[in-house]
């Protein structure tokens, strides 16, 4: 097996990094059997979005604060932990936004998308489904739409629904919502498209983050699923994503 490694700036991960290269080698990205990102949640994203193109499995290494989409690897042989691994597919969302001087702005997400109030003021949207308006006017101070993968992220702190991987579905969840005060977000299949309009947004600005990409200023945001920038993630199989997520669900 070849390995491509690859690290965050912590000095604990630099070090990882050093003694894996030195048991495992080292191979270009391009030609690698595998990717390995070492870090924390925040650097996997990262390099999904860095290679995302190459086509690789991606088999990420806790190195990180909570690393919920990281692997924890001690002495374990890492060639037989791969051999076994379970695969799940990370499909992003696309997102394309406009701003109040018309500019256009196009991005994707492996968690999540969030329009957020730039002031003190709460933000005024509108909410489409398929084109269809669904709410009028969501007072707030955003809202977010969350990939499966990322439904234990902001999604997860901000009461959203967690969502299993093979579910196929879209988490639209409000975060600190004034009006209407009841509504708590939705689920729905990733095959449909969401739009959100900001009212009046020039007195009430707004800023989009697609994952770590902000824009600022935006009176428009559309966002659907890719169906051409999946990525394969690797996950031990004595520790899978599916056995997180159903732990997540039962801490209290």
């Amino acid at each position: 097996m070849k390995y491509y490694f690859t690290s965050s700036n912590s000095p604990g991960a630099i070090n990882a990094k050093k003694k894996f290269i030195k048991k495992y080698g080292q191979t270009n990205a391009k030609k690698a059997d595998f990717l390995i990102p070492i870090g924390g949640d925040g650097f996997l994203l990262k390099s999904l979005h860095d290679f995302s193109n190459l086509k690789k499995p991606f088999f990420g290494i806790n190195y990180g604060s909570i690393g919920f989409l990281m692997n924890t690897i001690k002495n374990e042989n890492i060639n037989e932990i791969i051999k076994n691994s379970k695969k799940t597919e990370f499909k992003p969302l696309k997102m394309e936004a406009v701003n109040l001087s018309g500019k256009k702005f196009k991005s994707i997400a492996y968690n999540e998308v969030s329009l957020m109030r730039q002031t003190h003021l709460a933000t005024k949207i509108e909410i489409k489904i398929n084109k269809t308006t669904r709410i009028k006017e969501l007072i707030c101070d955003g809202i977010l739409v969350s990939t499966s993968a990322g439904s234990t992220a902001y999604n997860l702190s901000a009461h959203g629904s967690i969502l299993p991987l093979n579910s196929k579905l879209l988490a639209l969840t409000p975060i600190s919502a004034f009006r209407p005060r009841r509504w708590k977000g939705a689920l729905l299949s990733e095959n449909n498209s969401i739009e959100f309009k900001v009212i009046y947004s020039k007195k009430r600005p707004a800023s989009v983050t697609a994952d770590n990409n902000e824009y600022r200023n935006i009176k428009s945001v559309k966002i659907y699923s890719s169906k051409d920038k999946s990525c394969e993630v690797l996950f031990d199989s004595n520790h899978s994503m599916e056995d997180r997520i159903l732990n997540e669900q039962f801490e209290y």
